[in-house]
């Protein structure tokens, strides 16, 4: 089977891990032939190189760039692919007229968040209402997901992020990195998210505010892109800095995660969160934000809590309360990773993605779907 990915860009993101570890399963598999196109020079996950297929950069020079439709069209008019999948909204509009023209097979794995409000003047929303049309699947990571975007029903599949186990292994020690940050609290509570409009930092570091005016035997780590920026620094109470750790970008997410004592996510808008894939995987209780995919991670009081959207002092409490049980963190991190090895385990994720390709070629995507998540 031969396929191609479009997507825009390659950050530290759920949705590029996604893509990387379903390349990875894929190009595993006798007879399969990968190529990826991308819309950038910067990608996060190195390990994209070193997995044998050939990558093209595409990149816009400007943000009306039309030169790009015609790129995608020669691309996939010599690689001649089975399916074609776009992983973002951009690059499903841009892959539009190579589509018709040559009656391409398109997995449209644009819905990656599941907002709680939508309307037209949302530009995601509309590129998904401009191309769902010519999408032969629409893949959500979450049911969540799927409806928020209106995808079209009898197209509409959820395949669950996957997360590969191996990652769990050959971890840092503990006591280096607390070293390496000078770290002297017993306890540690961290979030990993980049820091944008999307994620509730602000809530993140209020609650870890209301905590330390109690007591001071926890450090907050927050891990992301930006997280290391003047916006977030600013953020911090100068008095209350020295139990804060605003680490920026960071590769080896499990051992930092391994660390914890607990994981938080505050957001506002979230799809299948690859923060809590990670924070499951490792064992660790979750404190998150009610709402969108969370739901279909977090089971309430089963492996984590969830709290009201920017809601400090619940998100304090919680933190607080999982603090001072570290034996129900620690059933709850249990049960977690118990989940995570049987919903979203990589060979489940790559499985299912190899089996709606072969539906989609062979046109049965709606007898597929009876047989999966909708």
């Amino acid at each position: 089977m031969k396929i191609i990915f479009f997507i825009d860009s390659f950050p530290a993101g759920g949705k590029e891990r996604q893509a990387l570890e379903l390349m990875k399963g894929l190009v595993a598999v006798p007879g399969n032939q990968l190529e990826l196109v991308v819309m950038t020079n910067d990608i996060h996950y190195k390990e994209i190189f070193d997995i044998g297929i050939r990558i093209h950069f595409v990149i816009r020079k400007t943000k009306r760039d039309f030169s790009v439709f015609r790129k995608f069209y020669r691309i996939c008019k010599d690689f001649q692919p089975d399916i074609v999948q776009c992983w973002d909204s951009m690059t499903a509009v841009y892959l539009l007229p190579a589509v018709k023209l040559l009656r391409l097979h398109l997995v449209n794995a644009m819905i990656q968040d599941a907002p709680a409000q939508q309307s037209l003047k949302n530009k995601v929303m509309l590129r998904g209402k401009l191309t769902f049309p010519f999408s032969h699947a629409v893949v959500g990571n979450s049911l969540a997901g799927l409806r928020a975007y209106a995808a079209p029903a009898r197209k509409s599949v959820c395949i669950y992020n996957g997360y590969d186990s191996r990652r769990t292994q050959a971890l840092l020690e503990p006591e280096s990195l607390r070293k390496e940050l000078n770290i002297e609290t017993p306890l540690v509570v961290g979030m990993v998210a980049t820091f944008s409009f999307f994620k509730d930092y602000p809530c993140y570091y209020q609650s870890a505010a209301l905590l330390l005016e109690k007591r001071k035997d926890i450090t907050f780590l927050a891990i992301g892109d930006h997280t290391d920026s003047a916006g977030s620094k600013q953020l911090i109470p100068e008095a209350l800095s020295a139990n804060f750790r605003l680490m920026g970008r960071r590769t080896n997410i499990e051992s930092w995660v391994n660390m914890m004592d607990v994981c938080v996510l505050s957001t506002f808008t979230e799809g299948i969160s690859n923060s809590i894939l990670e924070y499951m995987a490792m064992e660790k209780p979750v404190v998150a934000t009610d709402g969108g995919g969370t739901n279909e991670l977090v089971e309430e009081g089963k492996n984590g809590f969830m709290v009201r959207t920017s809601d400090a002092k619940q998100l304090a409490d919680k933190i607080g309360f999982l603090l001072d049980h570290p034996e129900t963190g620690r059933e709850m991190g249990r049960n977690g990773r118990q989940k995570v090895l049987d919903v979203f385990s990589n060979e489940k994720m790559i499985k299912t993605f190899i089996s709606l390709y072969e539906n989609v070629i062979s046109g049965k995507v709606q007898s597929f779907r009876s047989s999966v998540r909708v």
